[in-house]
């Protein structure tokens, strides 16, 4: 399946200034990706994004980035009968314990999950926000493989050269 359009990232201000890296994922691991991988987190409208990294208690500082995207081989798991043939449910997509399994078992079974697909060539995931207050209809496209190439062109909008100042 391929993406084209625009994405949305509320990221921590730590890392604003490095909104193509990855880092905070690759150091931490997240819910589809194991540690050691890098990842984009990003959703496909602001609200979403916003929460998505506000998800714990009051809103806390925010830098929102949006990007021009043109990604092929995203796998989309609101197709059931492709996420069954993964070995995957939607349930086990929105277990809140994968922090938890990822510590007992060092892998969590959303990251297994997210591994096998990047082996498979995937770059990247559709799946539904799991943030309280999310809709099943608020998306989020997980990244793994991004850059300048027509297949996963991933740009950031900062016509005013913000971020580096």
């Amino acid at each position: 399946m391929l993406y084209r359009g625009p994405l949305f990232r509320a990221l921590n201000p730590i890392y604003a200034r490095e909104p193509l890296s990855g880092r905070g994922a690759e150091l931490y691991g997240g819910r589809f990706n194991p540690k050691g991988v890098p990842a984009l987190y990003s959703s496909l409208t602001a609200l979403t994004a916003l929460r998505e990294a506000n998800q714990a208690g009051s809103l806390q500082p925010t830098t929102l980035v949006s990007y021009d995207a043109e990604i092929d081989g995203v796998f989309d798991t609101r197709d059931e009968s492709a996420l069954a043939a993964e070995g995957m449910d939607a349930a086990s997509l929105a277990d809140k314990t994968w922090r938890d399994q990822m510590k007992v078992t060092g892998e969590a079974r959303t990251q297994a999950f997210a591994r096998r697909l990047i082996a498979k060539g995937y770059r990247a995931m559709f799946v539904r926000s799991f943030a309280p207050g999310a809709t099943n209809d608020e998306l989020n496209l997980v990244l793994w493989q991004w850059g300048d190439s027509p297949s996963s062109r991933l740009t950031l909008i900062d016509d005013g050269n913000r971020l580096s100042r």
